[in-house]
């Protein structure tokens, strides 16, 4: 019987040949290995950065300056407070020391005065109102009367008959003018009528000039009326009203002095 030959070893060569095959392949698995090992970690990290919004990449990264917008600054508003509009207003005249107080002059008045037109705006609204001590500035006043007349009581004369008769004629003018709406347009003084009384007439101590017959002239409902200013006297080269009505009446009973359509005609008279 023939014997059986056992395997024969590989030939050295031959076993380095399968060692470096072997090799190869460990080390191509390894590689294999480590290269998953790497996309792993890569797709690890790519997962947590999705959550987190990707930069821009590429040539469009590149912002232009335009579509930059720079954090608003802090805006600051100045607020300028200016004084409030001056409202203009027209003064009060001073007032003085009462004029009858001081001694009288030979000065000739004037009707064309800011100082005649106040007071003449006092005695229209004495008359609109019916209520003569609204036109008190427009009145002679008591302390120049004083000084006027030989009078016991100046004062009482004033008061019981001058002043007096001057509130029945207030009302009286009133009662004529109405319930309607009146406005006053002027008051005309007859210059030429103007004339001195002198001392020692009249029981006058003291000589002062005298106009008879001024007109008020007013408008009402658009048309022009008037009515007459029965003496005015002057002191320190003001008129003043002294009778409104009438310079002699016969009784206590308020007097309009010629009311007129139109402004009227004024007469020259002589009185005290």
């Amino acid at each position: 019987m023939g014997t059986s030959a056992s395997p024969a070893a590989p030939a050295p060569a031959a076993l380095a040949g399968t060692d470096a095959w072997h090799h190869r392949r460990v080390s191509t698995a390894r590689r294999v290995v480590s290269l998953l090992a790497l996309l792993s970690g890569l797709g690890v990290a790519a997962c947590g950065a999705s959550s987190h919004t990707p930069a821009p990449s590429g040539p469009s990264s590149q912002l232009s300056p335009a579509a930059v917008t720079a954090p608003a600054s802090p805006t600051t508003t100045t607020t300028t407070t200016h004084p409030p509009a001056r409202v203009h207003r027209v003064a009060p005249h001073p007032k003085g020391p009462d004029p009858g107080t001081l001694a009288q002059t030979a000065q000739l008045p004037s009707a064309h005065t800011p100082g005649f037109r106040t007071e003449m705006d006092a005695l229209w609204s004495a008359i609109t109102s019916g209520s003569a001590g609204t036109g008190r500035s427009a009145f002679f006043p008591e302390t120049a009367y004083a000084k006027i007349k030989e009078l016991t009581d100046p004062a009482a004369d004033f008061e019981g008959r001058l002043f007096a008769d001057f509130r029945l004629d207030v009302a009286a003018a009133h009662q004529l003018l109405g319930a309607a709406h009146a406005r006053l347009i002027d008051v005309q003084v007859p210059g030429s009528y103007a004339h001195w009384v002198r001392p020692g007439v009249c029981l006058n101590r003291v000589g002062y000039y005298e106009v008879p017959n001024s007109r008020v002239v007013y408008d009402q409902g658009g048309h022009t009326r008037s009515f007459g200013i029965a003496s005015m006297i002057s002191w320190r080269g003001v008129w003043y009203v002294v009778h409104l009505g009438a310079v002699v009446r016969h009784a206590a009973v308020g007097v309009v002095d010629d009311p007129s359509p139109g402004t009227g005609t004024p007469s020259p008279s002589s009185t005290c």
